[in-house]
C-alpha cells in the first residue's frame, strides 16, 4: 500500500517505497514547484502516464552520471568539435542554454519509434515550466540553421542535477546538448547527475548504479551548496573536451 497525498500532505520517508513496483512511494498531491522542490530535495521524482494519478518514484539502486565518468566516443567527440568550429565560425549550429525551455520538453514529449506515447504530459510541462520560471529548470538547445534539433532538460539545486529527458532530429543532436550539459556542470564543481532508472543508453554514457543511501548522502550534501546563477554552454574549442576519468 502507498500513500495518497492531498495538496499539504508531507511525503513518506523514501524507506516505504515499495519493491514491486520497484521504487513508487506514493500518489497525488500536484506538480507545483514547491512540491516539485520538496520532492527533489528528498530523492523523490514523479512519473506517470496518461489517466493515472501523479505517480512518486525514489528508485533504489539509483542511476546516477559522475560527472568526471561521462564518455564521450570518439564520434561524438569529433561531431562535438565540428560543431564548435561552425558555432563560433560560420555560425551555421548554435548551442545556448534555457532559450526555449517548454519547446525542448515539448520536443521530448514527441513520439519515438517503438514507443506508445509519453510520461510527458501537458500537467508536466507546466510544472517544469514552473519550475524553469522559479530558476531550477534548465534546458540545453541545439539548433542547425535556427532550427531547434535537440535539447535535454533537468533540474539543478544547489550543486546536484537531475536529468529529465532529451531529444534529436537530427542525428546525435541529443547527445551534444547532453555533452554540453555535463560538460558544463562539470565545469561549475557539480559531480554527479541524477539519471533515476536505468537503461542500457545511459549505461553507455557512463552512468552507474548505486545504492539509494549512497545518492541520498551525496544529494543532502549538494543541495546545500550555492546555486549556478550564471547558464553559458563553454566555449569547447578553449576548454577542450576532457576524457572520462575511470570509475
Amino acid at each position: 500500500m502507498i500513500a495518497w497525498l492531498n495538496i499539504d500532505t508531507p511525503f513518506p520517508d523514501v524507506s516505504r517505497a515499495l519493491k514491486d513496483p520497484a521504487g513508487l512511494l506514493a500518489a497525488g498531491a500536484d506538480l507545483s514547484p514547491p512540491r516539485l522542490l520538496e520532492a527533489y530535495r528528498q530523492g523523490i521524482f514523479p512519473w506517470f502516464s496518461d489517466g493515472q494519478p501523479i505517480l512518486w518514484w525514489s528508485t533504489d539502486p539509483r542511476m546516477v552520471l559522475r560527472t568526471s565518468q561521462f564518455v564521450i566516443s570518439d564520434s561524438l567527440r569529433k561531431t562535438l568539435r565540428r560543431i564548435e568550429r561552425s558555432r563560433h565560425g560560420d555560425g551555421l549550429w548554435q548551442i545556448t542554454f534555457d532559450t526555449a525551455f517548454e519547446e525542448v520538453m515539448r520536443g521530448c514529449a514527441e513520439p519515438r519509434r517503438h514507443e506508445q506515447g509519453t510520461w510527458i504530459s501537458p500537467e508536466i510541462i507546466e510544472g517544469y515550466t514552473g519550475l524553469h520560471r522559479a530558476g531550477y529548470a534548465h534546458s540545453s538547445e541545439v539548433r542547425l540553421n535556427g532550427e531547434l534539433v535537440g535539447g535535454a532538460y533537468g533540474v539543478s539545486i544547489g550543486k546536484m542535477f537531475y536529468g529529465e529527458s532529451m531529444f534529436a532530429r537530427v542525428n546525435d543532436a541529443s547527445k551534444v546538448a547532453l555533452a554540453h550539459l555535463v560538460l558544463f556542470l562539470r565545469n561549475h564543481g557539480v559531480d554527479m547527475i541524477d539519471c533515476q532508472q536505468e537503461t542500457s543508453h545511459l549505461a553507455s554514457l557512463g552512468a552507474r548504479p548505486i545504492p539509494r543511501d549512497d545518492f541520498l548522502r551525496h544529494l543532502r550534501a549538494a543541495i546545500r551548496e550555492p546555486q549556478i546563477t550564471r547558464w553559458q554552454p563553454l566555449n569547447l574549442l578553449e576548454t577542450g573536451i576532457p576524457p572520462a576519468e575511470r570509475s
